[in-house]
């Protein structure tokens, strides 16, 4: 089963310079693949506008059967990219997609959204 991070490639922070060639997304977006490479059982797609913009850089960590987290007000550095590839691979890990505290890497830590329950999860 692939834990998919799905990132914002439009998202801009505050402090976002106009003036650069890429938006803040698109430069975490990049990092995260880069940190994703050689790492079984993730992989990273990005979508235009996760509708999360008070909170850019914003993605979401999801796998069929398991819950799925938003995360958002990141900066396109390398060490949250390295956190956000290292959470996921916990989550993959994870039968149900869970990720205890005391096992979250330090840069993810705070940038939690929600979490939603897997579609099987549904009362209906």
């Amino acid at each position: 089963m692939t834990t998919t991070i799905l990132i914002c490639d439009t998202c801009k922070r505050p402090d976002h310079d106009e003036t650069a060639p890429q938006c803040d997304g698109e430069r975490l977006a990049a990092m995260v693949e880069a940190a994703v490479e050689g790492r079984p059982g993730l992989r990273v797609r990005r979508h235009s506008c996760l509708m999360g913009c008070g909170k850019g850089c914003n993605l979401a960590i999801r796998a069929a059967g398991k819950m799925t987290y938003v995360l958002g007000d990141f900066e396109a550095i390398p060490d949250h990219a390295e956190a956000i590839a290292d959470y996921a691979s916990l989550h993959a890990a994870s039968d149900s997609g869970q990720v205890p505290f005391r096992q979250w890497p330090q840069g993810v830590k705070g940038h939690f959204v929600s979490r939603l329950p897997d579609q099987g999860s549904d009362d209906t």
